[in-house]
């Protein structure tokens, strides 16, 4: 049973989404005794979020979904500087033209998941309509002179760059800065108390709870959840052609299907609490199925993600294209078929081996052409790493479809 009594912090205690509260009581509490507002920022680096930033999103649909203010701030001020949290080098600058073209598209996602219409509408806001308006002189002596270099030096975020003796400008450490301020100013400007995010943002939202505090403000309060990890302890967002983006322009509905479809067993259960909307009695009994059963559990966990993501329509349509493909055997009569032993399969097979296997090319140096020149699909889903290793959870009922191009394909099957 959960220690919270507001419905919002028991959601995310029995969900598995807390990794650290400023002030838990504080926090219960408040959101007990009546509504509050959080929100989660999202620099625009890329046209679309990915999904290890689904996380945050599904944190802010419960923080609305339980009666209390969402925002969704996009950084069109800080993605102008740029994170430099647990990052080797500055990231390249984007222009004002860049970062709104990215915005733009990161707005589709949002728009699929959160309400921002109608009762309790969340609202978006972008941080560069104050950051941009700063008179720098009274910004430092404002807000600047509340921070302690000594203790953001201290921020493993900060410190591991360093100790690497790894360039960090000045203009990435003022990052921590803004973002610290934005809480303040959402404070003022919406009544902002919450600011949720990833364990490695927690530094930089902890400067902004103590930046209320020096400038006499109201108590904020700092949420995060936990790295997001599969059971092998691979951190999640990765997919064999590169990073699973919630735009379906740049990850189809299918892939994006595909990919829970491809969930280790172990992780079932924990990512039907996360990524789903399923009672926690249905997720339990899904949870403790086993063997072949177990795989009705990973198609509920890819359907609902994808309806949640890209809608009703296009889950329902890419589960019946995967049965298609892989259960009603539709591929099975055309398409030659290569046995690999499943001893292999366990431990990782090599993609250029396999296109070698499957008679796809006469060597490994052929292999490794094809994939460098991007007319390798695995699950139709383009290979970009010709050292990927391939392994059971690659294959969807013991079946994976490897493609040479628009025409050759070959059916990859287990073999006891």
């Amino acid at each position: 049973m959960s220690r919270y009594k507001s419905d919002f912090l028991r959601v995310l205690d029995e969900r598995g989404f807390i990794h650290q509260v400023s002030d838990p009581d504080g926090l219960d509490a408040l959101a007990h005794k009546g509504r509050i507002t959080g929100y989660v920022g999202y620099d625009a680096t890329a046209t679309s979020i990915h999904i290890g930033n689904l996380i945050s999103v599904t944190m802010l649909y419960w923080l609305q979904e339980t009666g209390h203010q969402a925002i969704s701030l996009m950084g069109g001020g800080t993605s102008m500087v740029g994170d430099p949290s647990f990052r080797d080098s500055q990231r390249g600058m984007l222009t004002p033209e860049q970062i709104q073209t990215n915005i733009d598209g990161i707005q589709r996602v949002f728009g699929n998941i959160l309400r921002y219409e109608g009762p309790n509408a969340a609202i978006m806001v972008n941080n560069a309509d104050w950051l941009l308006k700063l008179n720098y002189v009274e910004f430092l002596r404002d807000v600047g002179r509340h921070f302690s270099v000594n203790r953001m030096l201290s921020f493993d975020s900060v410190k591991l760059r360093l100790d690497r003796e790894q360039s960090l400008s000045f203009l990435e450490f003022n990052y921590m800065i803004m973002q610290g301020y934005d809480f303040t100013e959402l404070n003022r400007r919406f009544g902002t108390v919450l600011q949720m995010g990833g364990s490695d943002q927690w530094g930089n939202i902890i400067n902004g709870v103590d930046l209320s505090h020096r400038m006499g403000g109201p108590q904020l309060y700092a949420l995060t959840t936990p790295l997001l990890t599969k059971s092998s302890g691979e951190k999640m967002g990765k997919s064999a052609s590169g990073a699973v983006w919630l735009n379906g322009d740049l990850f189809s509905p299918y892939d994006f299907w595909q990919y829970w479809r491809n969930t280790e067993d172990a992780d079932v259960g924990r990512f039907l609490k996360i990524f789903t909307r399923l009672p926690l009695d249905e997720i339990a009994r899904l949870a403790a199925l086993g063997g072949a059963e177990i795989n009705e559990a990973k198609k509920i966990l890819a359907t609902e993600t994808t309806a949640i993501v890209h809608g009703r329509e296009a889950a329902t349509q890419a589960e019946a294209t995967a049965r298609t493909t892989f259960e009603q055997g539709a591929l099975a009569d055309t398409l030659p078929t290569v046995l690999v032993p499943k001893a292999e399969l366990a431990s990782g097979v090599g993609i250029l081996s396999l296109i070698v296997k499957a008679g796809l090319a006469a060597s490994n140096g052929e292999a490794r052409r094809h994939v460098a020149g991007g007319a390798v699909r695995l699950n139709d889903q383009p290979v970009s790493d010709e050292r990927l290793s391939v392994d059971t959870a690659a294959l969807s009922d013991g079946v994976a479809k490897l493609s040479l191009g628009k025409k050759r394909h070959v059916l990859l099957k287990a073999d006891d």
